[in-house]
């Protein structure tokens, strides 16, 4: 397998608070040879300016990648991102979601030729994401016996997302699983990405586009790998997006699942850019 450098692309808009937030957990962690690029879905310019005043001190590369907001375009956004990136490894989080320490070595060590690994969550409530916030504190250091009294009193919704058990051949035991695959916690070959051409970008507004991108991988013959009880990831509470668009990029992606699909109609490809992928 070639040599391993990661690229994480971490989706943001308009939120500089949490994105704060989720950049410290990506900043402690125990590895160092990776690289962050916010794919930024049109916010205004207090997040530009975040990203751009923490690179001067961050440990590794940091970089910001814009498009204007014209709606919810995470997919473009994210294909924006891949394009920029050094990496031949691709791992996707959102900038409501905070990594712990162990994140990127992780993704280092379940990362294999022709496998996308697919990580999970643990979801935190509006009290406690808003005290997290406001008091800036370091959930991605918070001992397993923290995280149980947070559950105990009702401030997350479950635990295994914290846990880390080896799972042995259990993590390879549904190459085709599709559901639960996310992009905010999704690690994926980026030439696996461009023989699908990326993000489909016609999925605008909230919902789906990870199903098909998951979908359209495993059609190229590419297996997921579960990387549940080993790379969860810390979600804040937020409101409920726009779902309006939802019914439509529901049957969009049932179409191209029913077709077998493999390549994205809008994606890498469309872009004019210097950069190979």
């Amino acid at each position: 397998m070639e040599k391993l450098f990661i690229s994480v692309v971490m989706t943001t808009y308009n939120w500089p608070a949490a994105l704060k937030a989720a950049l410290r957990g990506l900043a402690a962690q125990t590895v160092q040879n990776f690289e962050v690029i916010v794919a930024d879905d049109g916010s205004k310019d207090d997040t530009r300016i975040l990203v751009e005043n923490l690179a001067q001190q961050f440990p590794i590369s940091l970089t910001h990648v814009w498009q204007e907001d014209l709606g919810f375009r995470a997919s473009r956004a994210r294909n924006l991102a891949i394009l920029k990136a050094r990496g031949n490894y691709l791992v996707f989080i959102d900038g409501d979601c905070i990594a712990r320490p162990d994140f990127i070595a992780r993704h280092q060590a379940l990362a294999s030729s022709q496998r996308f690994v697919a990580g999970n969550r643990l979801l935190l409530n509006q009290d406690l994401s808003r005290q997290a916030l406001e008091q800036q504190l370091p959930l991605h250091t918070w001992s397993f016996g923290e995280w149980f009294r947070q559950y105990r009193q009702g401030n997350c919704n479950r635990l295994l997302p914290l846990l880390r058990l080896p799972l042995g051949p259990l993590r390879y035991a549904l190459p085709k699983r599709w559901q639960g695959a996310k992009g905010c916690n999704l690690g994926v070959w980026k030439t696996d990405l461009a023989a699908i051409n990326g993000w489909e970008e016609k999925f605008q507004g909230w919902g789906y586009e990870d199903s098909d991108l998951v979908q359209r991988l495993i059609q190229l013959g590419i297996q997921g790998t579960l990387g549940h009880c080993a790379l969860g990831v810390i979600h804040l509470w937020h409101s409920e997006n726009d779902r309006s668009r939802e019914r439509g990029n529901w049957q969009m992606w049932q179409n191209h699942a029913q077709q077998k699909r493999i390549q994205a109609e809008i994606g890498l490809k469309e872009h004019n850019s210097d950069n190979s992928v």
